[in-house]
């Protein structure tokens, strides 16, 4: 029986699910794949259950093999190729007047289909440009319209935390992030504080939003008034990973209240 397989096409395509016979095909590896009246290359990545079962229903198509060393060769003449493209695309762009941002070129595997990814701030009648490109490069032609998170992407960088960006390292696709999940943090809601490259709320926010929200069970919230042995007090300040919460008295002072015994202050002040 064919295994499931998810594979990200080419450097900056989408992932699709595919049927590998080869069990030995693990994450990371390289692979050309019929896609598209086609083949195509990609890189194998981790298994998206949710991805799994939306393509269930999916005519699956198959991964032929493993990258050969001349697979490669023809990959980085690919890459190079897309560069030359990309500056012709960019004269086209500007003599048809068209208002759109280029941002990234790709040939696919066996240069039978160039895909242009462009931003704009709406619909773009570009017919006429995917004519004169067709006419130019004697393939197929396609451009595809991006959002600003699909743009920080391709160009990858560093997020305020330090790190590489999430979408260009090891995201799938891309899901809702909400100002509910950044309270849930307790962070400041400055959409500068909070916000990635792209100018969007911050991805991490949506895959830590569940652990976060695991952690806090059983917490109180910065507000909260709590009745303690030593008196009445505010909460003013939680550490989700400490379990503790910072409480201002009402007779001065702060104390430290830890949650991770079975006793738990009791919440709540009429």
């Amino acid at each position: 029986m064919a295994k499931k397989i998810m594979v990200r096409l080419r450097d900056f395509g989408s992932t699709y699910i595919y049927n590998a016979v080869d069990d030995q095909m693990k994450d990371g590896d390289c692979v050309i794949v019929e896609h598209d009246r086609g083949l195509d290359y990609g890189q194998i990545v981790s298994p998206d259950e949710a991805a799994m079962n939306r393509s269930s229903k999916d005519t699956i198509k198959k991964i032929v093999r493993l990258v050969t060393p001349g697979d490669i060769k023809q990959i980085d003449d690919n890459r190079s190729r897309a560069k030359d493209a990309f500056g012709t695309c960019f004269k086209k762009i500007e003599e048809h007047k068209l208002d759109m941002k280029l941002v990234q070129t790709e040939y696919s595997f066996d240069r039978t289909k160039i895909i242009f990814y462009f931003t704009a701030s709406g619909r773009v009648d570009f017919r006429d440009l995917v004519k004169a490109l067709a006419k130019i490069f004697r393939a197929r032609i396609e451009l595809r319209q991006i959002g600003v998170r699909d743009e920080a992407r391709l160009f990858g960088g560093f997020g305020p935390c330090g790190r590489e960006l999430c979408c260009a390292k090891f995201l799938k696709d891309f899901e809702p992030v909400t100002i509910k999940m950044a309270k849930e943090e307790g962070l400041p809601l400055n959409p500068p504080k909070i916000s990635g490259l792209c100018g969007r709320l911050m991805c991490c926010l949506n895959f830590e939003y569940q652990t976060y929200k695991s952690l806090s069970k059983g917490l109180p919230r910065v507000g909260d008034k709590l009745n303690l042995p030593g008196g009445k007090g505010k909460v003013i300040e939680v550490n989700v990973f400490k379990r503790t919460a910072t409480v201002g008295m009402e007779e001065g002072g702060q104390i430290e209240v830890s949650y991770k015994e079975k006793d738990c202050p009791q919440k709540g002040l009429p």
